[in-house]
């Protein structure tokens, strides 16, 4: 049974919370926020002590795992010092994503876990569903084959000020690179188009083209200019063997063999099947429980810290695209 702890109390770390409370591998045993009535609000709801100070609850507690969900400029500044301070205390760490804004932090981060041999995850929870294992299983079945090509679109639909004029690309693109990762491996190149819808101060949609180190070739297209509607997400994989399409996250996947008129549907029951997003936060903390209770190497980690890095330093290549007026960006050369 593991012993759980959560850093950071706002909506996120509620999913969290209220996700270890239902593990039959986890028990929650405290939280943390430095703002003393969110800490106090979140304690007595899920039954457990409070603290203001991460430090505080990590020497108190000696949890087994840790999930830090604080947020910070451009929703991330705040990750680095918590994830530190619960890997040298010995904690697995589950943290959200981006890994960090800073991609020196976010590499430190990476390099302390390793050192220390603690699992360390990211909540890329977006392909932690039942049709995306799915899609994923048909392709280790060879049903895609030598790849061709990857195509990525996610929008939500966002209004509220951002800190940045990179913010959206920072914030909601760990999800989709993840994805794109997820099928295709590391990506060697990028070149981005980005713009600033009417009103807005901040690159509110962007268009990435990629080549990925297997020689195949991407796209991703992501907005916050587009009332969320369904669906919301949608990934293609085109192989020469097959295509296949899944959409919004746990919805329905659909596999398109090049050899026949027959196609094989996954489709998200009704009964027993995902019904919310919270949902995907529980199969992603669940499955990082899980691997840590069955002594997983760190390095086998699902969804791993390494994984968050590669997704931030895609969106940093694409970032200094923009900059460089769509230029091609060799993502082994962004170091910030």
């Amino acid at each position: 049974m593991q012993r759980c702890c959560v850093i950071g109390m706002g909506h996120i770390g509620h999913n969290h919370a209220r996700a270890y409370s239902e593990c039959d591998r986890a028990v929650l045993v405290g939280v943390c926020d430095r703002i003393p009535d969110r800490a106090k609000s979140a304690g007595e709801k899920f039954g457990v002590p409070y603290f203001l100070s991460a430090r505080e609850m990590l020497e108190a507690l000696s949890p087994d795992i840790c999930s830090v969900s604080t947020g910070g400029f451009e929703y991330a500044s705040d990750h680095f010092e918590p994830t530190i301070e619960a890997l040298e205390a010995g904690c697995h760490v589950l943290g959200e994503k981006p890994i960090s804004n800073n991609l020196r932090e976010a590499e430190q981060m990476v390099k302390t876990a390793r050192r220390l041999n603690r699992c360390y995850g990211i909540d890329l929870n977006h392909r932690f569903t039942p049709a995306a294992r799915q899609a994923k299983k048909w392709q280790e079945e060879n049903e895609i084959g030598e790849l061709l090509f990857c195509n990525m679109a996610l929008w939500i639909g966002r209004s509220d000020p951002l800190d940045t004029p990179y913010y959206h690309l920072k914030a909601l693109n760990p999800h989709s690179v993840n994805i794109m990762q997820y099928f295709c491996g590391p990506v060697k190149e990028v070149s981005c188009f980005a713009l600033k819808a009417s009103g807005r101060e901040i690159y509110s949609t962007a268009s990435i083209n990629m080549r990925f180190e297997c020689n195949a070739v991407g796209h991703l297209t992501s907005s916050y200019d587009i009332k969320r509607g369904h669906p919301m997400e949608r990934c293609e994989v085109a192989g020469v063997n097959g295509r296949l399409v899944f959409e919004d996250m746990w919805r329905e996947a659909v596999l398109y063999p090049t050899n026949s008129w027959v196609k094989q549907v996954y489709t998200n029951p009704v009964f027993g099947g995902f019904e919310g997003f919270y949902d995907t936060f529980r199969d992603r903390i669940h499955s990082f429980v899980r691997q840590v209770d069955l002594e997983v190497s760190p390095e086998n980690i699902d969804g791993s810290g390494k994984e968050g890095l590669e997704a931030s330093r895609v969106i940093h290549a694409a970032i200094k695209s923009i900059k460089e007026n769509s230029a091609i960006i060799r993502v082994a050369d962004v170091t910030e």
